[in-house]
C-alpha cells in the first residue's frame, strides 16, 4: 500500500563534462520519476529536480544542457567557471539543491535512476543519511582498470584506518541537509566522499545492477585515474604521515643496527667492506626514500596551503551564452542606418 503521507522529495544531481550523447536519454528515463512513483517498498516518492552541472567538457554537452532545461521544467542548469573536476561539479550541483533527499548520478548511463526507490527504502529502513550503491556484478569497464580500482579503494582503507572507500560510488542518495552541508564547508580538493563521511551518521549500500556504457568514452586517463586516486589518499586523513614516520624509524634503526654490526665485526678482526659502487647504490637508494617523504609531506603541505589561501572548490557562474561572452557584436550604427532604419 502506498504511503500516503507526503512524497519523498529528490534532487537529482549529474556533473557534465561528456555528455551530450548520453543526458538526454537519462533524463528521459527520470522524467516519469518527476510525476511521482512508489519505491518497491510501497513509499511515495518523487524527483523534484534535476539539476546538470556543466563542467566545461570538450563536447557540446552545453547545447544539449539548454535544449533539456526548455523542454522540462525539472531540470536545471548550473554553470561553472572552468573544469573543476567530477568531485567538484557534484559538490556544486548539491549546494544549489532544494528537495529533502539528494541523489547523484553520472551521465554515462551506467546508472538507472529507476532504482533511486531501492535506495531510498534502504535509507528509510537502516535510518541512514548516506546510502551508496553496491554494484550486484562487474563494472563494465577493462580488467585492469576494475582491478586497480579494487585496489586503490584497499590502500586508502589501509592508510585511513576505515572499511569506508570499499563502498565508494558516484551513484548516491544522501539527506539533503547533510550533503548542502558538506558542500558549504568543503575545501579545495577535498573527496567528496570523504568528506561525507565526516559528518554521515549511518551509511549503507543498496544493490544496484549496472548497466553498459556503449560506446561513450572514458572521461577518465590513467593520469585523471591516479590524481584521483592521490587526492582520495591525501584528504583521507594524516595516516599516511604517520606511515612516513614509520619508515623514517625503520630505516634509521637499520642504519644503526648496520653500523653496530661493522663496528663489531672491526673489532673481531674483520675487515671494512670494500666497493664504492654498493656504497653509492646505498646513498642513492637512501637519498630516494627521503626526498619521496618529503614529496608525500609537502603535497600534504600543498593541501593545507590551498585550503588556508581560500581557493574555490568551484565557482558557479550564469549561463555564459546569455552573457557578455555570448552576445554577439553587433556593428555600430552609423548615420545613414538612423536616418534609414530597417
Amino acid at each position: 500500500m502506498t504511503n500516503a503521507l507526503t512524497p519523498h522529495s529528490i534532487s537529482v544531481v549529474v556533473p557534465v563534462y561528456r555528455g551530450a550523447d548520453t543526458l538526454a536519454a537519462l533524463v528521459a528515463e527520470i522524467q516519469p520519476l518527476a510525476e511521482g512513483f512508489t519505491t518497491p517498498g510501497g513509499r511515495a516518492a518523487r524527483v523534484g529536480e534535476v539539476i546538470l552541472v556543466h563542467d566545461n567538457g570538450p563536447d557540446a554537452s552545453d547545447l544539449v544542457m539548454r535544449e533539456l532545461e526548455g523542454l522540462y521544467p525539472f531540470v536545471r542548469a548550473i554553470w561553472l567557471s572552468r573544469n573543476f573536476g567530477q568531485h567538484a561539479a557534484t559538490l556544486a550541483g548539491i549546494a544549489s539543491s532544494g528537495e529533502e533527499w539528494v541523489a547523484t548520478i553520472d551521465e554515462d548511463g551506467q546508472y538507472d535512476p529507476g532504482q533511486l526507490g531501492i535506495m531510498l527504502d534502504v535509507a528509510l529502513n537502516q535510518r541512514a543519511s548516506l546510502v551508496y550503491a553496491q554494484p550486484t556484478n562487474e563494472a563494465p569497464h577493462s580488467a585492469f582498470r576494475n582491478v586497480t580500482s579494487r585496489g586503490s579503494k584497499r590502500v586508502v582503507d589501509l592508510l585511513s584506518g576505515s572499511r569506508d572507500a570499499r563502498r565508494y560510488h558516484s551513484f548516491r542518495l544522501m539527506l539533503g541537509e547533510t550533503g548542502r552541508s558538506v558542500a558549504a564547508y568543503a575545501g579545495h580538493g577535498v573527496y567528496l566522499d570523504v568528506a561525507l563521511g565526516w559528518v554521515a551518521g549511518r551509511i549503507a549500500t543498496a544493490p544496484i545492477e549496472l548497466r553498459d556504457e556503449g560506446d561513450r568514452p572514458s572521461g577518465y586517463n590513467l593520469r585523471r585515474l591516479l590524481s584521483h586516486f592521490w587526492r582520495l589518499v591525501l584528504t583521507s586523513g594524516t595516516r599516511g604521515l604517520r606511515v612516513v614516520s614509520v619508515a623514517g624509524a625503520i630505516i634509521a634503526a637499520a642504519g644503526v643496527i648496520t653500523a653496530i654490526v661493522l663496528i663489531v665485526r672491526h673489532i673481531m678482526g674483520g675487515s671494512w667492506p670494500q666497493g664504492w659502487a654498493s656504497l653509492i647504490v646505498t646513498e642513492l637508494v637512501i637519498g630516494g626514500v627521503i626526498l619521496l617523504f618529503l614529496g608525500v609531506i609537502a603535497e600534504y603541505v600543498g593541501v593545507a596551503v590551498n585550503q588556508a589561501m581560500g581557493r574555490p572548490p568551484y565557482l558557479i557562474i550564469s549561463d555564459p551564452a546569455r552573457g557578455p561572452l555570448g552576445r554577439e557584436e553587433q556593428p555600430t550604427p552609423t548615420a545613414e542606418d538612423e536616418e534609414h532604419p530597417k
